[in-house]
């Protein structure tokens, strides 16, 4: 029975002090927030989160689409002004919030609030989409009912996103919706084989299947990848293959998974979803702005390939930008004016949204007046400068390039080396791989994790072991600069029947650097990536190493713009495994990777040919001074 002064109900029981729909008063904010579910040709129907300045009239629409929560998205902050609520992935307030823009984020199918199943990097319709949807035909009805549900915008709209939403950005160009007038791909998902987040030239990212059971478990990502373990290093060592790793958390359930065990070779089935391979085909008629970031640990391969790839047209080059800067991941719109320890001596994030991405956005959605940035605007490192050009070097070094060759007494320089130069070795073991960063190693999503940085973390560690070869040039006595892509041709034999192969190109630090002592000997990746050796003929072929016998490894690291100053030296440091970031080579070749039965992981000794290895650059010791 309810006590005297108790509110009470009809039937004489307590009232619940909850009421069944909260009203948030919100006349004082400096916006207005409309949750919709908008409708799909298909009769599903997507979560869209709509904040749209108090006031606003004639306001240009800049839309994201996402698998990672629109609600959280535009609630990281509690305030009523937008900036604030606005603050964090995939969003910018000075470049949103200042600019007058109409916010809209939306669920893709299948996540979060939206309705539908969701298919990660869902293929375009096609011989892999069978079905009447895909991102473009979502991107293009989402746009059709915003021109036609708020009064409040001028009726242009400008996709925009970070990763998986620079993908949905690229995926939006595809019979575009002519309301659609620009598109800015950031650290965009291009290729998910060649170098973006599955694998690099065959080898598996094994640091990313946590991101796959959490993000393709369920809509809401309530299931945790769980270790038993705090390094991940030892996590993944004792679960063997990455297969297994998958299958003791019961990966296979995930149909995702199961496809990438199905295709460990860049088969049709991945090649028949490479963006730089679909979008020139279909033509590019928005424009469009890539971004890229030279420290890119998740996607630095992606914006670089498309780049390349619609440049060669020239109908689809007159609508293309590129912006390049010293960033990790998404790192553009923070605060950026160190990379790790690295100093840049200036906020390189704020600059390219205030100098490159703001004018930009605005000449095509507000005022076509407002100049437009150059074709290509990247960040030298080293120097610490932008520069402005009209499109990057060539793709390939048939001109114009510096060769760095291999050099007995694992020297480095310009000379070649005569043809009885010998041999440099290493054994590789794969119950001890080289980890990618100084154990121990702690996975991206725990608090102290040094994921975000670690492309610029100090390889000294890596180098004190004795299955790393570094080659070391002299001390530099003049700039030597490197744009572009670097090439490495390597040739090596090796004791087993398969094998990888890590290149890196390090800029070291002088021994005593006078402003900042902790950098002194640092060694810095400048680019660096893995081939996995039995695609050495053919992505879509693998073929077993033969042992013993010389092999020819040619890979194209990921894109460079970089000055070693005098006082620096120039390193390569060439490896066989680079753990867990990528899963280990058995070195004994078997059918499957991901299948691959611990007996199978045996020891290989590796012998790099010195004259007959050499990284090519664009650039050299005189380049651009």
């Amino acid at each position: 029975m309810a006590m005297a002064g108790e509110p009470t109900t009809p039937d004489g029981g307590i009232a619940a002090d909850m009421p069944e729909h909260f009203q948030v008063q919100d006349s004082s904010f400096g916006y207005v927030r409309r949750d919709v579910m908008i409708p799909m040709r298909d009769g599903a129907k997507l979560h869209t989160v709509i904040i749209i300045p108090k006031g606003a009239h004639g306001a240009p629409i800049l839309l994201t689409r996402t698998p990672y929560s629109a609600d959280h998205m535009v609630s990281f902050g509690s305030s009523g002004n937008m900036g604030p609520i606005l603050q964090g992935y995939d969003n910018m307030p000075d470049v949103i919030a200042d600019g007058g823009y109409i916010r809209v984020i939306q669920d893709v199918r299948g996540k979060y609030g939206s309705e539908g199943r969701y298919v990660m990097n869902r293929p375009m319709r096609g011989p892999l989409n069978a079905t009447a949807v895909d991102h473009s035909t979502d991107t293009w009805d989402t746009i059709e009912w915003l021109v036609h549900n708020l009064p409040e915008s001028n009726g242009k709209v400008g996709i925009i996103g970070v990763s998986y939403d620079g993908y949905t950005a690229i995926t939006a160009l595809f019979h575009p919706h002519p309301a659609l007038k620009v598109s800015v791909p950031m650290n965009p998902m291009v290729d998910g084989w060649m170098g973006d987040d599955w694998f690099h030239n065959g080898a598996f990212r094994e640091e990313m299947l946590p991101y796959i059971y959490e993000q393709d478990g369920t809509p809401k990502n309530t299931t945790t990848w769980w270790a038993s373990q705090y390094d991940s290093y030892d996590v993944f060592l004792r679960a063997g293959s990455a297969g297994a790793a998958g299958r003791m958390r019961g990966m296979e359930q995930i149909g995702f998974f199961r496809q990438i065990l199905a295709h460990p070779a860049y088969d049709q089935w991945w090649q028949l979803q490479a963006m730089d391979r679909l979008l020139p085909r279909e033509g590019l008629t928005v424009p469009t702005m890539l971004v890229h970031s030279l420290w890119d640990q998740e996607d630095n391969y992606g914006a670089i390939a498309l780049y390349y790839a619609l440049e060669k047209d020239p109908a689809a080059a007159a609508h293309l930008w590129l912006a390049v800067g010293p960033w990790n991941h998404g790192g553009e719109i923070h605060e950026a004016s160190t990379m790790g320890p690295v100093r840049l001596r200036s906020d390189t994030g704020l600059y390219f949204r205030q100098n490159v991405l703001e004018p930009f956005l605005a000449h095509y959605l507000k005022d076509s007046s407002i100049p437009l940035p150059a074709r290509v605007t990247a960040f030298r490192s080293g120097e610490n400068r932008w520069e402005r050009d009209s499109a990057l070097p060539p793709h390939d070094c048939a001109v114009g390039c510096t060769v760095l060759h291999l050099q007995p007494g694992q020297g480095l320089g310009a000379q070649a080396p005569g043809a009885d130069a010998g041999v440099a070795r290493y054994v590789s073991d794969p119950e001890h791989p080289v980890p990618y960063v100084a154990r121990p190693v702690v996975s991206k999503g725990r608090p102290d994790s040094n994921w975000r940085n670690w492309l610029a973390t100090d390889q000294r560690n890596m180098a004190a072991r004795p299955d790393v070869l570094s080659f070391t040039s002299p001390v530099l006595t003049a700039p030597f600069v490197v744009r572009g892509q670097p090439h490495m041709h390597l040739t090596a034999a090796t004791t087993g029947t398969d094998g990888d192969f890590v290149v890196k190109l390090i800029d070291v630090y002088p021994d005593e650097v006078a402003d900042q002592p902790e950098m002194g000997g640092y060694q810095l990746m400048i680019s660096a990536d893995i081939l996995r050796g039995r695609y050495r003929e053919s992505f879509a072929q693998p073929h077993p190493i033969p042992a013993n016998v010389p092999q020819t490894y040619d890979m194209v690291l990921p894109l460079a713009n970089h000055t070693f100053l005098p006082g620096h030296r120039i390193m390569i440091q060439i490896q066989s495994s680079w753990f867990p970031l990528y899963d280990r080579n058995p070195q004994t070749y078997v059918e499957n990777i991901f299948l691959a039965p611990k007996d199978a992981y045996r020891p290989a000794t590796v012998s790099v040919d010195i004259a007959r290895s050499w990284l090519e650059v664009h650039g050299g010791a005189s380049a651009g001074h």
